[in-house]
């Protein structure tokens, strides 16, 4: 069996891959990992892709260690939108009072 990739999933697609996958997750930072339903796995040991036997346990943890960091995720997005949008309706900045003297 190769381990799943589980880094992104909520807790219950995790739960639910390993499961297809024959492996068994433990979740240090979470003593409540049965009922976690949302939070999205940040780490996981061993990593996606390496061999294991039938019901091996992979590790996941769903808060960032100390000093990890934890910003949040960096997606990028691309194609950047255009310009414009909204400001292109509207006419030159100025004073709008001006124009009725």
């Amino acid at each position: 069996m190769r381990v799943p990739r589980l880094v992104g999933l909520m807790a219950i697609d995790a739960r639910r891959e390993a499961e297809r996958h024959g492996v068994l997750l433990a979740a240090p930072d979470r003593p409540d990992f049965p009922r976690t339903v949302v939070d999205h796995v940040v780490r996981q040991y061993p990593p996606p892709g390496v061999e294991v036997p039938r019901d091996a346990v992979v590790t996941v943890w769903f808060d960032f260690g100390r000093g990890e960091g934890g910003g949040g995720v960096r997606e990028p997005r691309l194609p950047r939108p255009g310009g414009g949008g909204m400001e292109r309706e509207l006419d030159e900045p100025g004073d709008p009072y001006l124009a009725v003297r």
